[in-house]
């Protein structure tokens, strides 16, 4: 846990910044001027202090004279205006980090995450109390994902990351991103999400006036990401023909903008990634095989939950740890209960633990953690099955429903189980309303 001072006088990022802080586990004072940070340092002597640059009573660069012999560990200087890193760099000093608003409060996350009372950081090792950056475990699996992510992230390479559902490969993308030191925005992209129609229009952006409705300039995900890393997931999703469009960016570093005549370079560093077999969906066309080894450059697999030695026990106390920090609340998991979640097999991965975690913490009577009940049950088995006449999708339809039965409708741990996007699932229940009406 750090000590974390955040001097801005906006009232409403200063409380949103702080509240996510503490659900971290962080202790966050929180003061709107000049004189108050002043005030506070010798009674606070914070490990890191947020600093917004423009105060109602001076410069936040004036703070950085009285921190005399408490020097925070990390200075981070907040502000709106453009360029500030380059004109001001050199007055900062040393351990000074800089983030525009709107800030990436993951990224804010990831800066502080080993502050306080942790150990330091080695030269060669930054994995400190079995956490790298927001992913936690201390498997070997997981410590060999680790050692990959520094070795790509100094580099401007293409990262391809494979794993099932729920494995956390939006986290290890952020990661990337980090340990990468790029100047731009981290932006993540659910390409099962995007919108048919659209989808040029989301990915390049467009003009005003290109299409009914294009009102003014639309920035796309390409160029938002500009000097930063763009994460498409579920890749796999995107339909195929838009695929050639991605890979010629990829190829010549240009965007075209819809309506637009002239192209326009970018630098976005691309992670992408699936949790299907890519080879397969090369089979199936659902991925360009040109795309897919442009991608896979350097690749990297997710181990599941259920081979990460150890790593059960330690992500479940993490989640129940969060939840007390949130609600001021001590609970703690019985011995046994430890033990039920160590023999499941977790076909959701860290996400359907996190949910299982939660259910747990709300049905828990006083502060001891039990397991909520047919958390490890095998699916209902009500489900008709395979048999010589019925059709695939009856069968897909039997075991969607059967899984959102079991999981109590919870449609994100529902899709995570099943392997599916959460677009999908929602595609899916739709139609099978349509066909009922």
């Amino acid at each position: 846990m750090a000590k974390i001072l955040i001097v801005d006088d906006e009232a409403a990022f200063s409380s949103g910044v702080a509240e996510y802080l503490e659900m971290q586990g962080h202790a966050v004072t929180t003061t709107n001027s000049l004189g108050g940070a002043r005030d506070l340092l010798p009674q606070q002597k914070p490990d890191a202090v947020l600093l917004d640059l423009m105060l109602p009573d001076g410069s936040g660069l004036e703070l950085l004279d009285a921190f005399d012999a408490h020097r925070p560990e990390k200075v981070v200087i907040i502000t709106g205006h453009s360029g500030v890193k380059s004109l001001i760099g050199g007055m900062a000093g040393e351990g000074v980090s800089f983030m525009k608003k709107p800030i990436e409060i993951r990224e804010l996350a990831t800066l502080v995450s080993n502050l306080g009372n942790q150990p330091a950081k080695s030269a060669t090792n930054d994995i400190v109390d079995e956490r790298f950056g927001l992913m936690v475990g201390d498997s070997p699996g997981m410590r060999s994902v680790y050692d990959v992510i520094r070795q790509v992230a100094g580099t401007d390479s293409t990262v391809f990351i494979q794993g099932e559902s729920g494995t956390g490969k939006e986290l290890v993308a952020e990661a990337i991103h980090q340990k990468s030191k790029l100047s731009g925005q981290f932006v993540p992209v659910n390409c099962g999400s995007l919108t048919k129609d659209l989808l040029s229009s989301q990915l390049f952006g467009h003009e005003k006036g290109s299409f009914t409705g294009a009102t003014r300039r639309h920035t796309g995900f390409f160029e938002r990401a500009d000097g930063g890393t763009l994460f498409l997931d579920e890749i796999t999703e995107m339909p195929i023909e838009m695929q050639t469009h991605l890979l010629r960016v990829l190829e010549t570093g240009k965007i075209l903008r819809v309506g637009a005549e002239t192209e326009l370079p970018v630098n976005a560093r691309l992670v992408a990634a699936t949790n299907k077999d890519p080879v397969r969906a090369v089979k199936e066309g659902h991925l360009r095989e040109d795309l897919y080894f442009r991608l896979r450059v350097f690749p990297i697999i997710l181990p599941p939950l259920r081979e990460r030695d150890g790593d059960i026990a330690l992500l479940a106390e993490h989640f129940l740890q969060t939840l007390n920090d949130k609600q001021g609340t001590a609970k703690r998991f019985s011995q046994d209960a430890i033990r039920e979640l160590e023999q499941h097999t977790w076909p959701g991965n860290v996400r359907e633990l996190k949910h299982t975690v939660h259910r747990a913490y709300i049905m828990a009577d006083g502060d001891a953690v039990g397991i909520p009940p047919r958390f490890d049950e095998d699916l209902p088995g009500e489900i008709e099955g395979l048999r010589v006449g019925r059709s695939i999708a009856d069968v897909e339809k039997d075991l969607i429903l059967a899984t959102l039965k079991h999981l109590n409708d919870d449609k994100k741990a529902a899709a995570a189980s099943l392997g599916i996007s959460l677009k999908t699932l929602y595609n899916r229940l739709n139609d099978y309303e349509q066909v009922e009406s």
